[in-house]
């Protein structure tokens, strides 16, 4: 008889002044991992992932400001950015109590890990996992993102967003139906019109045009010194290969594994990832 899923805890805590959604699996105290998502997504992505670790790791998986269940920023220009994504992080690191702990970052998760390993969370990242992301961006794949998500499509019907998420997250790699279903319900909101649409606010892709080179983040690179996983999906056209060659080569020298089939980005959904995730957070 397989293992019953362990349960998720959900808890609201008020970070830089923000109200933060934050999905927690596991032991309530511990050794723990923190899973950041990525650009227009929430916690939820990471379920695989904490069902896989909850038995031995604390999961903490927060909602960005302006997504899923986090209250949506009051001043967009200047707060949805990472500077004002590293306040946050390191409040809600402190209210939980953790003192050193692993962090997963998928795409701008990752880009947040590089910004707090080596800065206001150096020495207490303990490992460091950059899924699909870089210390530089490509630019077909930036524009391609500010296109989708700075205006989310709205639908009549649940099946027709999910339909749409197959198409624009065809690239995160083979889902389960299952999955599939999981992700549209744990990333859709209504419309005051009444419709489904993707659950975040649109102008937190105002990002790219006030903070333009907010991804440019080569200098932190090199000032991190935890060990380093970064995974890159063999399509993906946001973390290029001559990129992901330099990471290999500068700052942590990271482990730097290629996911085949896969764009952007890996969703650690699936053995052979998660695999690779435990040898680095168990070595």
């Amino acid at each position: 008889m397989s293992a019953s899923p362990p349960v998720r805890r959900s808890r609201y805590l008020v970070c830089a002044g923000r109200e933060i959604h934050v999905s927690e699996w596991g032991p309530e105290r511990g050794e723990a991992i923190v899973a950041w998502h990525g650009l227009a997504r929430t916690g939820r992505d990471f379920d695989e992932l904490a069902h896989r670790f909850a038995s031995r790791y604390r999961i903490v998986c927060p909602d960005t400001l302006g997504r899923g269940l986090s209250q949506w920023s009051p001043d967009p220009d200047h707060e949805y950015c990472l500077a004002f994504y590293a306040r946050i992080a390191v409040e809600l690191v402190e209210q939980l109590g953790l003192g050193d702990f692993h962090w997963v970052g998928t795409s701008m998760g990752g880009a947040l890990g590089i910004v707090l390993a080596a800065g206001p969370l150096a020495g207490r990242v303990r490992r460091l996992v950059v899924n699909d992301i870089g210390p530089k961006l490509g630019e077909a794949a930036v524009e391609r993102i500010r296109a989708y998500a700075g205006n989310p499509a709205a639908f009549d019907r649940m099946t027709e967003l999910e339909a749409y998420f197959r198409t624009v997250y065809k690239p995160f790699g083979a889902l389960t139906d299952t999955q599939w279903r999981r992700l549209a319900e744990t990333s859709m909101r209504r419309t005051a019109q009444g419709k489904v649409t993707p659950h975040y606010d649109p102008a937190m892709v105002r990002q790219f045009v006030v903070h333009p080179r907010d991804y440019d983040r080569w200098e932190e690179w090199d000032r991190i010194t935890a060990p380093t996983l970064a995974l890159r999906g063999e399509v993906s056209d946001l973390l290029l290969a001559d990129v992901a060659a330099e990471m290999a080569r500068r700052g942590p020298r990271a482990r730097v594994v290629t996911i085949p089939g896969v764009g952007h980005a890996p969703a650690l959904n699936v053995p052979d990832q998660l695999d690779l995730l435990d040898e680095v957070l168990a070595a």
